[in-house]
């Protein structure tokens, strides 16, 4: 009994602790996220101006000839 035991109490101490190192609050949330987002834009409009980046060819004719959709199912 008295193995089972220090086998579980071994067991539960390796298992808890932390997965990895800690995120500072400074480069976590939405704040973070719309700043880089709004840098990275910046930089795609920049590259626009020099004629480097080139256009998806899938966002250029909206209209696209899709097959209908049909119900698959009533509630």
């Amino acid at each position: 009994m008295r193995i089972l035991v220090l086998i579980a109490s071994a067991g539960l101490l390796i298992s808890c602790g932390v997965v990895g190192s800690p995120i500072a609050p400074e480069y976590v949330g939405v704040a973070v996220t719309v700043e880089k987002q709004k840098r990275q834009h910046a930089r795609e409009t920049d590259r626009e101006g020099t004629g480097s980046v080139v256009a998806d060819p899938s966002l250029e004719d909206p209209d696209l000839n899709l097959p209908p959709s049909y119900p698959v199912g009533t509630r």
